[in-house]
């Protein structure tokens, strides 16, 4: 297990914006998505946790080894570590072949057991074919499979994945799923993936930290955070949730129900916490929960189409004010001529402004 509490101040500058991470968790042998926009601070943290960073204040500790503690000056060298690191744009010595980069990276290790461990891994990740390739004879997705293989050969106790995604089509990356999935279940280490993509967030992930600006706003299993993002800010970096300000009209603790106002039409509401009669709150849902209708309803809005967009899955029809609803392709194609949008109690959310 990983366990980390680290603090790094960047000052302002004449040209450049302050910055402070700020971070707190623990991660099993499973894998922890660390999720958020571009320079919120997850590449930094992963950086601190190989070695490559030293924080100013805080802890790191492997396994109950302590890699870094700010209090006592300990800092282990990244090589003593035991950390494998998958960088993003794969960093493979351009002069040697596949063998030779999976070979130099396990140089500490005896010759035989060297040797062995590079073939075990040039067939686990169908690199056999390829380890007399030079990284500039290799697609995106070998490189990719050959830095894993790399940062696995040492049988490090976490691996430490910065975008591992990023450039890859859709089937490299299905690939890349399915091999990442596949780890999580033999390795049985700890694994910490940052990505600022969506898909490749919850294709993958045992557990969530959401960034942002520095800091963990939401931490969760995927389900978790999808049903209850808590914050405004955390369902925005999630992505795909309709928000609505609405109006408390009626609340019944007994039954856990609610009366609320929705884009002016009053609708059966979720048990509310903390709420009284006229309060003003921001209630989410997410697109595929809500559901179109021909005729009026309980909590039905009546809404005409602003925009229409061809998704993989279904049609994404947007209504306007932020609500849009995935609707399947079939069904869109069968709609009728009056539209009302089907909210239902159960999909609203409360969430904290």
């Amino acid at each position: 297990m990983i366990e980390v509490s680290i603090g790094k101040t960047f000052p302002r500058g004449e040209e450049s914006a302050g910055f402070e991470l700020n971070v707190e968790f623990e991660a099993k042998p499973s894998i922890t998505v660390l999720y958020g926009p571009s320079g919120s601070g997850k590449t930094l943290t992963l950086d601190a946790i190989a070695g490559f960073v030293t924080p100013q204040r805080g802890r790191i500790e492997l396994n109950g080894q302590i890699l870094f503690d700010a209090g006592s000056r300990v800092s282990v060298l990244p090589r003593n570590r035991d950390c494998g690191y998958v960088f993003q744009n794969y960093a493979l010595f351009p002069h040697m072949t596949v063998r030779q980069n999976l070979a130099f990276a396990a140089t500490r290790l005896p010759r035989l057991e060297r040797h062995r461990r590079t073939d075990e891994l040039l067939e686990r990740f169908h690199l056999t074919d390829l380890a007399g390739r030079k990284p500039r004879e290799l697609s995106g997705g070998q490189k990719q499979r050959a830095s894993i293989a790399r940062a696995l050969i040492t049988q490090p106790k976490a691996l430490l994945l910065d975008e591992p995604g990023r450039g890859l089509d859709a089937p490299l990356r299905t690939e890349l799923y399915t091999i990442l999935l596949d780890l999580k279940d033999t390795a049985k280490i700890p694994i910490l993936l940052v990505t600022h993509d969506t898909e490749e967030c919850f294709a993958v992930a045992s557990n969530i930290l959401l960034y942002e600006n520095g800091r963990i706003v939401h931490r969760g299993s995927p389900l978790e955070l999808l049903r209850n993002p808590a914050t405004r800010a955390a369902a925005t970096l999630l992505g795909d949730f309709t928000f609505f300000e609405a109006e408390v009209l009626t609340i019944d603790p007994a039954r856990q129900t609610s009366t609320v106002r929705i884009l002016g039409n009053a609708i059966h509401g979720p048990h509310l916490r903390g709420c009284f009669r006229g309060d003003r709150i921001t209630l989410c849902a997410r697109p595929e929960e809500l559901r179109i209708a021909g005729k009026p309803g309980d909590n039905r809005v009546r809404r005409l189409p602003v925009h229409v967009m061809e998704r993989p899955q279904a049609v994404r029809v947007d209504f306007g004010d932020g609500l849009t609803v995935d609707v399947p392709r079939d069904q869109w194609a069968a709609r009728p001529d009056d539209l009302w949008v089907d909210i239902p109690a159960e999909s609203l959310r409360q969430i904290s402004r």
